[in-house]
């Protein structure tokens, strides 16, 4: 047997020293995928991290027959980076979302708070969800307008949009949020 094959199954078997000698052999070869995926060490480093500890806990699924360890141990480090592109680009189109917004001189606090609330809910909403909410109350759109847009059923748009506002509803309620602005219900100001 092999040293590689011997490591991987004693990986897959759950000896925590082979977790350890596998962060010292592949380590390197995925914080190297990280930083030409990323650009930036910072964050391939969080991603060497998050990829061993995914294959950790997903040990069982490495299979030896489909290939060995270090391309099994890439491809969840591809998927890491691009989950990380993917958050670093959602959290951009909040800033613009944000930064769009008019504010007038006298907005108090508790608006702007408010608006960053609401960017921050609809960061961490799936994508489709997302942009339904924001073609309707950024663009002033009605529902048969965002399905013939994003091509999708109009049954499908409103469920995105009822879900959407139960989200940031849960999460006004989450906030202890009491302002009369929050309790008048969602505004097209937002």
């Amino acid at each position: 047997m092999k040293p590689d094959d011997e490591l991987a199954e004693r990986f897959r078997a759950g000896d925590e020293h082979a977790l350890r000698l596998a962060y010292d052999r592949y380590g390197g070869a995925v914080l190297y995928l990280g930083v030409r995926l990323l650009g930036n060490r910072a964050d391939a480093e969080d991603v060497t991290q998050t990829t061993f500890v995914a294959a950790w806990q997903g040990r069982g699924t490495f299979d030896p027959e489909r290939g060995g360890m270090l391309g099994w141990l890439l491809g969840i480090a591809r998927r890491k980076a691009v989950d990380r592109l993917r958050s670093a680009a959602r959290e951009e189109r909040v800033a613009t979302t944000v930064r769009a917004q008019p504010m007038a001189d006298e907005e108090s606090p508790e608006r702007v708070l408010d608006r960053l609330v609401v960017a921050d809910e609809l960061a961490q909403l799936p994508a489709e969800q997302r942009r339904s909410l924001e073609l309707a109350f950024y663009d002033d759109l009605t529902h048969p307008q965002i399905a013939a847009l994003t091509g999708l059923p109009l049954g499908t748009v409103k469920s995105h949009i009822r879900r959407g506002m139960a989200n940031l509803r849960r999460r006004w309620e989450v906030d202890g949020a009491a302002s009369g602005s929050r309790s008048a219900g969602p505004s097209r100001a937002l």
